[in-house]
């Protein structure tokens, strides 16, 4: 049985419409393709604390406002990721890649033209059923 990661992902929404997405460090598991914010979530750690906690360190922004997404649960041959994925609905701060990563906003319908994690699809099929009018 592979080992099981719990990950807080964060889809967080710009008041034009785009979406933040960041780019994975070469060295890491599927590394050099982008992904929505996030990061493990610690022993004694709510989603919801991982994820402000996450989106603090990794990209500079303070969340004010989450709304449940879609948890998926991926299988990969050397371990299985849980995605718990929330919308970022308000949060304060300017974005940037705090640990050296390349960040975009994208439109929805440019989602596509990024490599994302296999994992990743079934979050973005949630995004566009789930997008908010």
């Amino acid at each position: 049985m592979s080992k099981l990661v719990h990950v807080a992902v964060g889809v967080v929404l710009r008041s034009d419409g785009k979406v933040l997405i960041a780019r994975r460090p070469d060295h890491l598991h599927m590394g050099g393709r982008w992904e929505f914010p996030g990061g493990k979530v610690e022993a004694g750690e709510t989603v919801q604390q991982a994820l402000t906690r996450e989106l603090h360190e990794e990209v500079a922004i303070e969340v004010k406002g989450l709304r449940p997404l879609t948890e998926i649960r991926h299988e990969y041959p050397e371990k299985t990721v849980l995605l718990d994925t929330w919308w970022v609905t308000e949060f304060e701060g300017e974005a940037h890649g705090r640990e050296g990563q390349e960040i975009a906003w994208v439109d929805l319908s440019a989602l596509g033209e990024y490599q994302f994690p296999d994992a990743n699809q079934a979050i973005i099929e949630a995004i566009q059923a789930d997008w908010p009018a």
